[in-house]
């Protein structure tokens, strides 16, 4: 279910949300500690939502912070949590503990990516893997500084990948499932029905999964244009109790070898 920009009342908002959430409104109410009937209120338009309990809510629906803020604004207030640029001063101690992550990742490849997939920051190990993967060539225009669109593009990392198609239905339901966790992000939406598309995609991944546990790790099959294989699995962290957007939406990826074999290869790199 996506969540329409065009909502901009606080009770029609939070009416998506549970409903994006698969909540009745009992369920909620018990989450929120508030009764059904005054969930009903707000809901309607009947009841105004104060701070406190605007947060609340929030908290309730496990909203990510980016929209924690939309529904304050929606219920007439100022927003709480802000969104400071990576490369502004109140960041410094998030850049340094992200750059001192990357550097005990060596010689092993790390990057630090965005809501969206967005590479943000590479160790070196990163960039020697990548470019050993692209032959030593940069990564065509399209898919550059975009993990998703590089893995679903027929120009990326598809031709070194040799269990692509397990790959990718594993991937596009990690799209789903963010989509569905957060369907008030438009660029998350754009971004799994853009690569989606790309030739060469079963339609079968269009759709989203049927209820299921994804698998615990998935091992990764490549194999480089010089002839090099690696199986590698990655590990994916992000800050915790993080108070501003920036933080929020960022996430680490750590890759590691699965066996001897794939550590010489990345090594090599």
């Amino acid at each position: 279910m996506a969540i329409s920009n065009q909502v901009t009342h606080f009770g029609p908002l939070l009416r998506e949300w549970r409903l994006a959430r698969r909540l009745t409104q009992e369920a909620l109410a018990e989450r929120a500690e508030v009764s059904t009937r005054h969930l009903s209120f707000l809901e309607t338009g009947r009841s105004q939502a104060s701070r406190e309990m605007t947060l609340t809510l929030g908290d309730a629906l496990d909203l990510p912070l980016r929209e924690r803020n939309s529904l304050l604004v929606a219920a007439g207030f100022a927003p709480v949590y802000r969104e400071t640029a990576l490369d502004a001063a109140p960041m410094l101690h998030v850049r340094r503990a992200l750059e001192r992550m990357l550097a005990q990742q060596e010689p092993y490849p790390g990057i630090v990516i965005d809501r969206t997939w967005n590479v943000v920051q590479m160790n070196k190990g990163g960039v020697r893997l990548f470019s050993r993967l692209y032959g030593g060539q940069a990564p065509p225009p399209e898919v550059s500084g975009n993990l998703v669109h590089a893995l679903f593009h027929p120009r990326g990392l598809r031709r070194v990948i040799v269990d692509w198609p397990t790959l990718a239905g594993v991937m596009a339901q990690r799209l789903h499932r963010d989509v569905a966790a957060d369907p008030s992000h438009e660029g998350l939406r754009a971004l799994r029905d853009a690569v989606l598309r790309y030739p060469g995609v079963p339609e079968g991944l269009r759709a989203p999964p049927l209820a299921g546990a994804p698998p615990i790790a998935v091992a990764v099959h490549v194999r480089a244009p010089d002839g090099g294989e690696a199986r590698i699995f990655s590990i994916l962290a992000s800050l915790g109790t993080p108070l501003d957007v920036t933080a929020e939406e960022l996430q680490i990826e750590l890759y590691f070898p699965v066996d001897d074999a794939s550590e010489a290869f990345l090594r090599a790199c």
